[in-house]
């Protein structure tokens, strides 16, 4: 870790962001532009979130599979707008084996296609649905500007994917995978997301309707954290995906896919990092505590002896928890230092002063109020008192960044108060839904319509830049992006 600290987000977001990641020791980057080298410490954030999100898959009746990275680029061509909205992203291999292929092979950018393909195999009868696959994978899309976790080359996700009876059917399941979405992002990295509708011109290719969540970084964007869409029976017809229903009739499924990936990461870390580094959630954090033995010789053998006596019953009592004992060489500050550039939610300090004192000096990430960020807690009820210190710290993550989030959003209804609202933050707005006006405010703003929210209430009004009758009933957030 660098002693020098990360640029100020005040003064280069951008700056203060790319160099975090790399000295948290979250990632490095690729042999190859736009690729990543993810760090144990921020798979870790990975494997955490995974676990959380894989669970309520399979509790919600899916299985895993796994299907190949190559896919013919017959596949894709055989749902024209699939491949028009991806063709500027794909990765294509024509030469393999010493020899020319016969047909290139697309290096997969999503799966529908190649499930595509396996739903129409599996698929007879209408006892067959639904079908509920979810798959752990890397996907490559090709990057102009990359960014490390939020927009790189090959990054990795899960995508779902699932055929049903019908659009009944099929909408419950977009929609239960977009209440999954908002259910991690809010319980494990404290995100507070905005979920809702993509407009017309925002939808993935392919998709009848487009799903996301959207949360606000710590510079005003906007995220798009997971997305989860209703597919009708467009793949379903381009892939023969065909059941025979109760009366005997050969019906085309409708189909669905929903994914999220390791930009999550990124999110987590403009969410809710600060000047000096990462702020993790207690519940992603791959350490919730650090305990930073003090003193040398003798006093640090004895304080590196009884931090390890302490970080096994708190290991008993379910937290994650780590002893920075065997780096005899740096200096406490220089830990205490480190720790918080890397986000640990709590770090205990112990020392000779404190074990005589029967104490543990405890220090939050932050002060969850006012003056509180450190105190001294009887060595015995350390391990008690920790797991509710944490959950109060997760909760106030999410109670901080929703206040930002709020503090930076207004209504606006003139162009003027728009476009001054989206250069640093969220505007809600009426918006006309024609795709030729949202490109109208992209190249004057760069702002793009981010969300219409599912919780707006009904509202009836003109669009802010055209004039014309709003298309939603409700008004629509607008924002810079990621």
């Amino acid at each position: 870790m660098s002693r020098e600290g990360v640029t100020p987000q005040s003064e280069d977001f951008s700056a203060w962001y790319n160099e975090l990641v790399v000295q948290a020791q979250l990632v490095d980057r690729g042999p190859v532009r736009g690729t990543m080298v993810i760090r144990p410490y921020g798979y870790r954030l990975w494997e955490l979130l995974q676990a959380d999100l894989d669970r309520r898959i399979k509790e919600a009746g899916h299985d895993n599979a796994c299907f190949p990275m190559f896919i013919p680029e017959s596949y894709l061509k055989r749902e024209a707008e699939h491949v028009e909205g991806f063709s500027p992203e794909l990765a294509v291999v024509t030469h393999a084996g010493g020899k020319d292929l016969e047909e290139p092979l697309i290096v997969r950018p999503t799966s529908e296609t190649v499930i595509g393909e396996y739903m129409a195999k599996w698929i007879d009868s209408h006892r067959d649905l639904p079908l509920l696959l979810n798959q752990w994978a890397n996907v490559v899309r090709w990057e102009m500007r990359p960014r490390l976790f939020l927009r790189t080359t090959e990054f990795l996700w899960q995508e779902g994917h699932t055929a049903h009876i019908d659009e009944d059917d099929a909408m419950r399941e977009t929609m239960w995978a977009l209440d999954a979405y908002t259910a991690v992002a809010r319980d494990l990295a404290a995100m507070p997301v905005v979920a809702g509708e993509k407009t017309p011109g925002e939808r993935f290719a392919g998709a009848v309707r487009t799903y996301t969540i959207e949360c606000m970084m710590r510079d005003g964007r906007a995220l798009q954290a997971g997305t989860s869409h209703y597919l009708g029976t467009n793949f379903a017809k381009a892939f023969e995906i065909q059941y025979q229903d109760e009366a005997g009739k050969l019906t085309h499924a409708h189909t669905t896919s929903w994914g999220m990936s390791s930009r999550m990461i990124g999110g987590v870390v403009m969410t809710h990092g600060d000047d000096k580094g990462l702020v993790l959630p207690p519940s992603l954090a791959p350490y919730q505590v650090v305990i930073v033995p003090i003193g040398r010789k003798e006093q640090g053998e004895q304080a590196a002896a009884e931090a390890r006596r302490l970080a096994a019953a708190i290991k008993a009592a379910g937290v994650r928890v780590h002893v920075d004992d065997n780096r005899p060489q740096l200096s406490p500050g220089f830990k205490f230092n480190e720790w918080e550039m890397r986000g640990v939610p709590v770090r205990i300090e112990l020392g000779k002063r404190d074990i005589e004192g029967g104490v543990a000096t405890v220090v939050r990430r932050l002060p969850t109020v006012e003056g509180q960020g450190k105190e001294q807690i009887p060595l015995e009820k350390v391990p008690e008192l920790l797991p509710g210190l944490l959950a109060d710290f997760q909760a106030f993550l999410l109670a901080r960044a929703e206040k930002f989030r709020d503090d930076h959003t207004a209504v606006v209804d003139g162009w003027d108060a728009f476009a001054a609202q989206v250069a640093s933050g969220w505007a809600r707005a009426f918006h006309c839904g024609e795709t030729e006006c949202e490109d109208a405010i992209k190249a004057d703003t760069a702002a793009t319509p981010r969300v219409i929210p599912a919780d707006a209430p009904p509202e009836t009004g003109d669009c802010v830049k055209c004039g014309r009758p709003s298309a939603y009933g409700k008004r629509v957030i607008f924002g810079k992006a990621y």
